[in-house]
């Protein structure tokens, strides 16, 4: 890049707001999503969003957690919850409901963690299962364009497939003639069997066919890529528990009446059999799942970078390069997983709709992912001409190809060129207006409330929209 023209890159595993935006430029990819932001941090979210050049994006507020969605949920009241998220993504400016470990988070201010959906939330008098049902009723009423994003109780302990499974099937009653009413997150985490991680394995082979044969239900990989990575998540007790299993230093943070986190540093080391099966199951679901209900995801940075998306896209599409990748890793998984039997290879066609056309329907943004009448001009050209390549043996050719594109467009203009940035530009910051499907007055008097228990006062809470470099409302 031309010195002093672009701002400076830092970070490998951890990558600055500036390196976010030109590395996923570079790649092709033109939006991206923070996917869990505590409604009560907002305004830093949104200061690092509008650092990232290149690229358009918005963030989803957290619920699962929060006193006052159990409040509404207690009072059974669906009126309230519904006031509640509309009123908390329009002061986020966020756009959607993120649910993190359901209750478990609440329970780890109390030293521990909920097991089951059917646990009880301590001081409260709701489950996880009732969590994640109110908050798909509300989302559903308030016709938000993305469904909620669960990232499922459990996760990362062993035999977890199992509340994976029954966590999906809580979709059943929900319809949604335009998209999913549950997406479940970097699934991969949630995907084990066993009863300890002596004896983990894959139960990604019995998500993907409870997945299939549900039409309101996508989910995504969590592709874990060998290598260093940074286990950053809001949800607090696993990042303890992370912390004990493998040593590694470990920070928490318990956010005010609303959620919590912790960070823990990782590296996938291909010669672990827990991390060759954690790997493999990534694998497996992306190959088992049908293509039009999982994306390509690496859970950025909790799995790995986002850069080798590639080395993903490749894979999928070529059973030989699996065949040579297995040879590098714990033989493990071999009897732990499915994947050396794995027999399917994913077309381009299909890949390319699990990295664009089926990650912006299931966001609900339908002016992208296609190239329609009235899209977005975000269009990216490879060097790699489907006609006269073999993508199952010239697997080196496809990633090679797929890691940096011959031409990104944004918004109609070319910014970046065979790997290199040609011009900056930022890109929209979309947040959803959902109010005039709720009635915002019923749950103002239980704001006023707990708001004595905050460190801001009410009147300070959230974001407005003129402090956003470029937002885009999208009402609703």
């Amino acid at each position: 890049n031309i010195a002093g023209k672009f701002r400076a890159t830092v970070g490998r595993v951890l990558l600055n707001a500036p390196a976010i935006g030109y590395e996923y430029a570079k790649m092709g990819y033109t939006t991206a999503f923070e996917a869990a932001s505590p409604p009560v941090t907002s305004l830093h979210t949104h200061e690092e969003l509008d650092s990232i050049p290149m690229i358009d994006k918005a963030a989803l507020p957290v619920f699962g957690n929060w006193h006052l969605v159990f409040k509404c949920i207690e009072e059974k009241s669906l009126e309230k919850l519904k006031a509640l998220v509309a009123w908390t993504i329009e002061r986020s400016k966020g756009f959607g409901v993120k649910v993190v470990n359901p209750g478990g988070v609440e329970a780890w201010m109390y030293g521990g963690n909920v097991k089951s959906l059917d646990d009880q939330v301590p001081g409260f008098s709701v489950t996880p299962r009732e969590i994640i049902t109110w908050l798909i009723r509300a989302n559903e009423e308030l016709k938000l364009p993305h469904s909620v994003h669960l990232h499922c109780n459990n996760l990362g302990v062993p035999g977890n497939y199992q509340t994976t499974i029954e966590s999906i099937k809580l979709a059943k009653g929900f319809s949604n003639e335009k998209r999913q009413v549950l997406h479940v997150t970097h699934v991969q985490f949630n995907a084990y069997s066993g009863s300890s991680w002596r004896d983990v394995g894959s139960g990604a082979a019995e998500i993907a066919k409870v997945v299939n044969s549900m039409e309101n239900v996508t989910i995504d990989m969590g592709q874990a890529i060998f290598g260093h990575a940074t286990a950053m998540t809001g949800d607090a007790p696993f990042q303890f528990t992370l912390h004990k299993l493998i040593g590694a230093r470990w920070s928490n943070k318990d956010t005010e009446v609303e959620t919590g986190a912790g960070i823990v540093p990782i590296a996938y080391i291909p010669s672990n059999p827990v991390h060759a099966v954690q790997w493999a199951i990534g694998l497996e679901l992306g190959l088992l799942t049908d293509s039009d209900k999982v994306v390509l995801t690496t859970d950025y940075p909790n799995g790995g970078p986002f850069t080798e998306y590639p080395y993903v896209m490749a894979m999928l599409m070529s059973r030989k390069m699996r065949e040579e990748e297995l040879k590098k890793v714990h033989q493990y998984v071999q009897k732990a997983t499915t994947l050396p039997s794995i027999d399917v290879e994913k077309s381009l066609y299909e890949v390319i709709h699990m990295t664009r056309s089926l990650p912006a329907r299931v966001l609900g943004l339908e002016n992208k992912g296609h190239l329609g009448v009235g899209a977005d001009a975000d269009i990216a050209i490879y060097n790699l001409n489907p006609l006269e390549t073999d993508f199952s043996n010239e697997f080196e050719k496809v990633y090679k190809a797929l890691k940096v594109s011959e031409f990104t467009i944004k918004g109609g203009e070319i910014i970046a060129k065979n790997g290199e940035l040609v011009k900056e530009v930022y890109g929209r910051t979309f947040w959803v207006d959902a109010r005039k499907n709720a009635d915002l007055e019923i749950i103002k008097p239980d704001l006023q409330n707990y708001f004595q228990y905050y460190s801001i006062q009410l009147s300070n809470y959230g974001v407005e929209e003129r402090w956003l470099r470029k937002p885009e409302r999208v009402v609703v």
